[in-house]
């Protein structure tokens, strides 16, 4: 029999509009392999492949308790093996990370850093949808939040301290799960505010 498809993985970066999903092979096939995908839910759409071994699908039923099935068989001359994965969307939820983190003094304040940033431009409605934020930023990787604000001020910080900060984003009603953290943007504690 073929490779069989591992689990498939599906997360929802553009919640309500849209699923995206993957999936890999093990160990990696040496025959041309086609891969068949369906999946059920309330609807019967359709998952639109977006690269070799992935595809994404909208047209979402959101807060159903019926859960969506996605299934993906491979098929090469040597037969068929399939994978299947159960989800309920809101558990998949999985929001890109924030954007345009920028990092400012505050003068007058040695101590403290203000952040800002930018929900990630993939989530499509921040405001009938909004998200939370958790912020890292240092070496230890202290984390504070979650906050539904898109600002933070840094403080007690060491003037002339280091810090590299990042900033992670997870849907408000708390489904589903953080974003990976944004790129690190280096912050320097005021010596001279």
């Amino acid at each position: 029999s073929p490779e069989r498809p591992g689990p498939p993985s599906c997360w929802a970066s553009r919640y309500p509009q849209a699923v995206n999903c993957s999936w890999g092979l093990s160990p990696d096939p040496l025959l041309d392999t086609d891969f068949v995908v369906t999946y059920r839910s309330v609807r019967v759409p359709k998952c639109t492949a977006t690269g070799p071994r992935s595809c994404s699908f909208g047209d979402l039923q959101v807060f159903s308790l019926t859960p969506y099935e996605l299934n993906v068989t491979a098929r090469n001359a040597l037969g068929a093996a399939s994978g299947t994965l159960p989800f309920l969307l809101e558990n998949i939820i999985k929001p890109d990370p924030p954007e345009s983190l920028r990092v400012s003094p505050i003068p007058g304040e040695p101590q403290k850093l203000l952040l800002e940033w930018s929900p990630p431009s993939s989530w499509p409605f921040p405001e009938y949808f909004p998200l939370q934020y958790r912020v890292r930023y240092s070496q230890d990787n202290d984390s504070v939040g979650p906050y539904e604000v898109t600002s933070h001020i840094l403080t007690d910080l060491e003037p002339g301290s280091l810090h590299h900060v990042q900033v992670a984003a997870k849907d408000a009603t708390d489904s589903g799960e953080f974003s990976a953290w944004s790129p690190a943007t280096p912050a320097m504690g005021n010596k001279w505010a």
